[in-house]
């Protein structure tokens, strides 16, 4: 099942990037750099910057209306499949990568279809992050975590659970490596984390049942606290990476 049709190009705009380290680590999993699978890739954000470095990237999703917001990349071939079956030949990957999207999965079944669909010695990598956090203004992060937990808390699909425990209650078949401990932040606009709000799955589901935006009240009352709207604030999300490789 997806969430995020109703809010792709949202999504597209105003997911923040992963941090450049992750992908540095990913390329040393792995020997060779032949072809990587991106798994549930939204919007290719991981995909396009796996391409730095191997010669073939499948990147695939669920959501046809993902696919259509795409970052295009000569090296990315963007396919539309389930996390499940993705319909790659054995043995196809090197690498294979899920950023933010492991808790949507009916796990076992996914974890199976990696193992079948990754080369022997091959690595995979999970990341999650957290919620995010207005830096160093604690009454505009009350806003925030209030907009998150009170208003949005009945609109969050129940596996969020896992993402806001950094998938600690998720079993890893594979043999666990050390993975580096990164920071995942941006410098953003009041509009540019409105934007934000407004690519989450619970905020799609609320305007769905209620039949309007619930970003522009929150965004109006950051804005008493904000001072000049395109001033750039801090924003930080806890970021946790997962790796395995395959025996």
């Amino acid at each position: 099942m997806t969430y995020f049709h109703r809010q792709a190009a949202a999504y597209a705009e105003f997911r923040p990037d992963y941090p450049d380290e992750l992908f540095r680590y990913a390329a040393t999993l792995t020997a060779r750099h032949h072809c990587a699978w991106d798994c549930a890739t939204g919007n290719g954000q991981a995909a396009v910057c796996l391409a730095r470095t191997f010669d073939r990237v499948i990147a695939t999703d669920a959501s046809a209306e993902q696919l259509a917001h795409a970052r295009p990349h000569p090296r990315v071939e963007y396919r539309l499949a389930s996390a499940e079956a993705s319909g790659l030949p054995g043995g196809t990957a090197e690498l294979v990568t899920v950023c933010q999207a492991l808790h949507w999965f009916d796990r076992p079944r996914f974890f199976a279809e990696a193992r079948r669909v990754l080369r022997p010695e091959g690595a995979l990598i999970a990341t999650v992050y957290g919620d995010a956090h207005i830096v160093g203004h604690a009454a505009l992060d009350d806003l925030m975590q209030t907009f998150n937990k009170l208003t949005m808390r009945d609109y969050w699909p129940p596996d969020r659970a896992l993402v806001n425990e950094l998938y600690a209650g998720i079993t890893f078949p594979f043999e666990l490596l050390a993975a580096p401990e990164l920071e995942m932040s941006r410098q953003w606009t009041l509009l540019q984390l409105a934007g934000y709000l407004r690519s989450w799955s619970a905020v799609s589901r609320f305007s769905a049942r209620h039949g309007f935006d619930p970003v522009i009240e929150i965004e109006k009352q950051m804005e008493n606290f904000w001072g000049d709207p395109l001033t750039e604030r801090k924003i930080e999300w806890p970021f946790r990476i997962f790796a395995g490789r395959v025996k």
